[in-house]
């Protein structure tokens, strides 16, 4: 006697409970950041109040305004744009052909390649921040674009090369096989074959990318010390004095900081979504 495989139908009880604990997933993920935002159109007396006013008695964007008036915001902001994509572009183009080679070539010592990209993934930038200042210094790239796009693109390296491992490792050989046979050399049958299909996995490893470039501080205080190459990780500290922390100012900076992000993940989210499940199967 076979057994029943038909799913299971959920009482009322058990769907309502299963939407709560979505709903209470989704609201303690997303609270952090509506209190960014309710912060960032308070004045300083009105979240100073006891006991504390959740929503703001009216909405004032006079700390948005602030902003780009006491620090030159936009030019952080356009720094942070310039670094983060540039060091995106170079990291992928860099991970590409290491994870396509990691995935498909008969590499002589493929495991221990593996084990230097985990391990080289798990170094904490800290480690690395007195040798890459000498490095730079050196290079006379201090207080330049190149002092940080270089670092983003080679720390981010390890991520952009797993993550496209994974999708290159799940593409079935007999594509690029059928292709090479038409003529397509092995560069053409990764351009042509499987790149395409690896889109979902080239979007998340960019992704990944971008916003670990975006968000980083250390290096960005310590290479670019001017204030017009300032990021916006960085400038969003500047607000601070020496005893005054105006917190409504300080989130509208981060509210807008983190803009981007969200424009990212919003138009992205699908390919992001499908990247993130389906490179961590393997054919």
């Amino acid at each position: 006697m076979s057994g029943d495989t038909s799913p299971q139908r959920l009482t009322p009880a058990q769907r309502a409970g299963r939407y709560a604990a979505l709903a209470a997933l989704i609201v303690g993920g997303f609270f952090p950041f509506i209190w960014m935002v309710l912060t960032s159109l308070k004045s300083e007396g009105e979240l100073q109040k006891f006991p504390v006013q959740y929503l703001p008695s009216k909405l004032d964007f006079s700390n948005y305004a602030r902003v780009f008036s006491e620090q030159p915001f936009a030019q952080f902001f356009l720094n942070s744009l310039t670094v983060s994509l540039l060091s995106t572009v170079l990291c992928i183009a860099a991970a590409v052909p290491a994870a396509y080679a990691l995935a498909r070539l008969n590499l002589r010592g493929r495991g221990l390649l593996m084990t230097a990209v985990v391990t080289f993934s798990m170094l904490p930038v800290v480690s690395l921040l007195v040798p890459l200042f000498r490095l730079m210094r050196g290079a006379n790239l201090l207080n330049t674009y190149p002092a940080l796009i270089l670092p983003y693109a080679a720390l981010s390296l390890p991520i952009g090369i797993l993550t496209l491992v994974a999708f290159f490792s799940a593409i079935p050989r007999d594509l690029e096989a059928a292709a090479m046979v038409d003529g397509t050399t092995r560069v053409g049958a990764l351009t042509r074959v499987v790149l395409p299909l690896s889109t979902p996995g080239v979007v998340t490893a960019a992704l990944l990318v971008f916003v670990n470039s975006w968000n980083e501080f250390l290096l960005a205080l310590s290479f670019n010390t001017k204030l017009s190459m300032r990021t916006v990780s960085v400038g969003v500290t500047l607000y601070q004095g020496e005893f005054a922390f105006p917190w409504p100012l300080i989130a509208a900076a981060v509210v807008v900081a983190t803009v981007p992000l969200v424009l990212l993940i919003a138009i992205f989210q699908r390919r992001f979504v499908a990247g993130l499940t389906a490179g961590g199967v393997k054919a």
